[in-house]
């Protein structure tokens, strides 16, 4: 298969593979011999995830990597506004895929907790993260057709507060009329400090959003993921 040719800007990686299980493996090792290097020299690492399909491979490599998954801190960069038991928890898909085998000695940061809206649980959620270990060593994103990463969504009445890099919040709660469900996320400013950053991408759908992402690099409230294409950033993308 020829591999897409994309006109990044200097400083992106891309890893391409022609099939999702051959990039979520490149993907895992990827993340496994960061995250390994990071606990050579520091007493913890961090691991923020994406939830969706398109990691659940991914996630299935990485949980059966050797590493010190007990010096492990792990978080979705964000979550739909739904009990566990919903089929469309992430916090469920994260714990039955990823936080199992050897991973499932990491220690797990919710961001779902107690209240009828993210706002009533902001409050609970940034104690949760707490003792979470800062900056983030690893920030896996996904993308939707909309330019949209994390919960950043292009039309969230609070995506301006939520893309602040002057802001100092870790989460902010996100009210997308587009969406079903209310969503809580991972701020800008914080993710935006990670030591390592991948953007996780499937079908030729997300190349083509990408694609136009890189288009138009300034006009970031529109397509949120904007923010992200810089030096450093690693692209792991299969059809």
């Amino acid at each position: 298969m020829k591999m897409p040719e994309l006109d990044l800007p200097e400083g992106i990686e891309t890893r391409f593979g022609e099939t999702p299980q051959q990039v979520a493996h490149q993907l895992a090792s990827t993340v496994a011999d960061f995250l390994r290097m990071r606990l050579e020299s520091a007493p913890r690492a961090s691991l923020a995830v994406s939830g969706g399909s398109t990691p659940l491979p991914f996630f299935q490599a990485l949980s059966h990597k050797e590493l010190d998954w007990e010096r492990v801190d792990i978080l979705l960069v964000d979550e739909r506004w739904v009990e566990e038991a919903d089929d469309a928890s992430n916090t469920r898909l994260v714990k039955g895929t990823l936080l199992q085998n050897n991973a499932a000695a990491a220690r797990y940061f919710s961001l779902k907790q107690k209240g009828d809206t993210p706002e009533d649980g902001l409050a609970a959620a940034n104690a949760e993260l707490v003792k979470l270990t800062r900056p983030l060593d690893v920030l896996i994103l996904g993308m939707g057709n909309d330019g949209h990463t994390a919960s950043l969504f292009p039309d969230a009445p609070e995506l301006a507060h939520g893309m602040s890099l002057e802001s100092r919040e870790t989460l902010a709660a996100m009210t997308p009329p587009s969406q079903v469900h209310q969503r809580i996320t991972l701020t800008y400013a914080f993710m935006h400090r990670a030591r390592f950053v991948a953007l996780h991408l499937k079908g030729n759908d997300k190349l083509d959003t990408l694609k136009k992402a890189l288009s138009e690099p300034g006009r970031t409230f529109a397509m949120p993921v904007r923010g992200f294409l810089k030096p450093g950033l690693q692209v792991f993308w299969s059809p």
